[in-house]
């Protein structure tokens, strides 16, 4: 019997993990640019959103397979080469994973809200060695450093450096970003919470 259980629960554990990594997916393809507060080439996307479900739903290593297969089906229809993808898994590996362990320890609603916050702030400061040593890098071989540096100038004149620019322009992109999916998060898990637990139990 336990045997059984034990199976119909890695089944619904892996069922559980595709769905969200194909929502994930969709989500990732849905991007939008935010003009004015940051170069139209960086794009907005909700497809964490469904990562930090499965992480606090499923567990930390949930939300980071949602962010792998999500990335690898996106690297089949992107022209990045991969490059893009590597960086977007990075950041929400870090985001969810750190959402996903603080709240196994503190299973409670500050536990859910800190865990959240604190893995967007890490999500946030893995974003500049992300992109000024992988993302940037591969594109400047399509458009040049200077040209990227425009970008960033033409929004705010003082910027020196790309490395300035990331500082200033990503940090805080990415972080707000990581606090849009919490926000819905905290709107959504609950009423959905039953049925992703439903899978599991």
């Amino acid at each position: 019997m336990e045997t059984k259980t034990s199976k119909t629960s890695s089944a619904r554990y892996i069922a559980v993990t595709g769905i969200l990594a194909a929502v994930a997916w969709v989500l990732q393809l849905i991007e939008f640019p935010v003009p004015v507060l940051i170069p139209a080439f960086i794009k907005f996307d909700f497809s964490d959103l469904p990562a930090l479900l499965g992480a606090f739903a499923m567990g930390p290593l949930c939300g980071v397979l949602i962010e792998l297969v999500k990335n690898i089906l996106h690297s089949l229809v992107s022209q990045s080469f991969g490059v893009g993808e590597i960086s977007n898994f990075m950041l929400g590996a870090v985001f969810t994973a750190t959402a996903g362990l603080v709240y196994k320890k503190n299973k409670t609603k500050k536990g859910a809200i800190l865990g959240a916050v604190l893995g967007a702030l890490a999500m946030a400061v893995i974003s500049v060695p992300s992109n000024y040593f992988i993302v940037y890098p591969f594109y400047y071989n399509f458009m040049p450093e200077e040209t990227v540096l425009a970008a960033y100038q033409a929004i705010l004149p003082s910027v020196k450096s790309i490395l300035q620019a990331l500082i200033i322009f990503n940090v805080p992109f990415t972080f707000i970003k990581g606090m849009l999916d919490v926000l819905v998060t905290m709107l959504i898990y609950k009423p959905l919470s039953p049925i992703l637990k439903g899978y599991r139990h």
